[in-house]
């Protein structure tokens, strides 16, 4: 993929800046509208736009029908949080001359539009972590303009996404620059660096991750960068949930490790169940029923290559289903999946070899002696992670059973109960991210309605007269926002309820 050259780089720049004070000044109604044209636009463009992507990344048309119908959900969904304008976090308190510290100023707070943001499109998601994915469609619902740096496994796809998209935004009036495209490593980091560039946000690896965070912390002027590195997602099954559905967990474990090649930052890429579990034959015939698949392009499918030798040759580690892996003449890789299993002790004895994420359809299964050494376990092995998982018994609430799920709390962005991590809710209460290496800031999500406050920052106006204000804090509220106030008189009553 040729990258944007610097003159073009630019022109991008500069009329992202010109377009961003419009932009954050558009009404509640319009702006919402602006994003239910994308997402109908995405819908009405699906035949076009799936035959791309099932071109460009290997991926089946169902799957990608069913990302491109979450795409355009999330757009809708950030319409409403748009016309809600409770994201706009709107507290005014009233000026009161007898308030117990001193008289009180007329203060009025609420979150307004970083500015242009910069989103580099993930691999794994062509559509929902692409160029209108989560990050694109929060920043743009916050009010920011978005620059996308494309990504090098499907060009024609993003292209493509960007021509339907800025078609359908110009028919609702929505000003040229709002939506960007650029393409380029070296595209990439020069408009990081560039100061008219306010926040970033990725989805890739922990090394590229690393490297752009690095860049957004040592400008000049540091900006916030959001990225999603990396994440093993380890599920624990205790002896008594094994006990009650052996063969439904094998069944989950499987589909959601094989599930699109294993190629999404939530799979289980750790099983724990118990010694003597019994379910290595039923994991290797279900893993043999999985039919061949192709990774996503062919640096994904030698990094997988690579992965995949290291943890075979790993002394300790047993093969549950050896799996497959092809090259064909275009350099694709193509694969079933890989089972393996160690125990407990030959993992911590392997950390170094095993503990990685592997990128598509791999997993270990991990047999540990006794469900008191799970949280110890976990707390020595796991950094953060995107998810964690337990699957217990009904009605099971041991000791080591709550420490375990504390353990989880405090490590992971979303813990799971009976589930399986892959299949990411688009709602208002999904989380999306935790604690380093699974993203470079854990009080973000990617993903849910929370989504929108990366994008956002903080402003008070104090003593402002009415004719001055913004209309979220007006006391007439044209936009209809909710506005949480603090009457005068309410301080000398503070403390009365505990």
């Amino acid at each position: 993929m040729t990258s944007t050259s610097l003159d073009k780089l630019e022109i991008i720049a500069a009329r992202a800046e010109h377009v961003a004070a419009e932009w954050a000044e558009t009404s509640p109604s319009d702006r919402a509208a602006a994003l239910v044209a994308a997402a109908d636009a995405l819908t009405a463009s699906a035949p076009e736009l799936i035959a791309i992507a099932m071109e460009e990344t290997g991926l089946a048309e169902a799957r990608l029908a069913g990302e491109l119908k979450r795409t355009a959900v999330q757009l809708r969904l950030f319409a409403e949080v748009v016309l809600d304008g409770g994201y706009l976090d709107v507290r005014i308190d009233e000026a009161d001359p007898d308030f117990v510290l001193g008289p009180r100023p007329d203060l009025r707070r609420y979150l307004i539009p970083l500015g242009p943001v910069l989103n580099y499109a993930a691999s794994n998601f062509p559509f929902a972590f692409s160029v209108l994915g989560g990050d694109t469609a929060s920043a743009l619902a916050a009010g920011c303009p978005v620059i996308v740096k494309a990504h090098s496994g499907h060009p024609r796809l993003s292209e493509a996404t960007a021509r339907v998209v800025n078609h359908a935004l110009a028919a609702v009036g929505v000003p040229d620059g709002i939506l960007q495209l650029v393409t380029g490593q070296d595209a990439g980091v020069a408009l990081l660096q560039d100061p008219r560039i306010h926040a970033g946000s990725f989805t890739g690896s922990i090394h590229a991750g690393q490297l752009l965070a690095g860049i957004a912390a040592g400008r000049p002027t540091p900006i916030p960068f959001y990225g999603e590195l990396g994440s093993v997602n380890p599920v624990f099954v205790t002896a008594a949930a094994l006990a009650e559905r052996g063969e439904q967990i094998a069944d989950g474990f499987v589909a959601s490790v094989s599930g699109s090649a294993g190629q999404l930052c939530t799979k289980p890429g750790f099983l724990f169940v118990p010694s003597g579990h019994g379910l290595t034959e039923g994991l290797a015939e279900r893993a043999g029923r999985v039919p061949e698949h192709r990774l996503l392009y062919p640096g994904i499918a030698k990094g997988f290559r690579d992965r995949r030798d290291t943890i075979l040759a790993t002394p300790g580690v047993s093969v549950i289903a050896e799996g497959s892996l092809r090259f064909d003449d275009a350099g694709q890789g193509w694969v079933t999946p890989t089972l393996v299993s160690v125990s407990a002790a030959g993992l911590v004895d392997a950390e170094d070899a095993l503990l990685g994420e592997a990128f598509g359809p791999l997993a270990i299964v991990v047999e540990y002696h006794n469900d008191h050494e799970l949280a110890d376990l976990a707390d020595e092995l796991f950094a953060g992670n995107l998810t964690g998982t337990v699957h217990a018994g009904a009605g099971e609430s041991s000791l080591p059973l709550r420490e375990l799920v504390d353990w989880l709390t405090r490590h992971t962005g979303r813990v799971l109960f009976g589930g399986w991590p892959t299949g990411v809710a688009v709602t208002p209460a999904m989380q999306h991210g935790g604690p380093w290496p699974s993203t470079t800031n854990d009080s973000g999500t990617s993903v849910g309605t929370a989504a929108i406050s990366r994008f956002l920052r903080a402003v008070t106006y104090q003593g402002a007269p009415a004719e001055l204000l913004p209309e979220p804090l007006r006391d007439d509220n044209p936009w209809d926002v909710p506005q949480r106030r603090s009457p005068a008189g309410e301080s000398p009553g503070w403390g009365s309820r505990a």
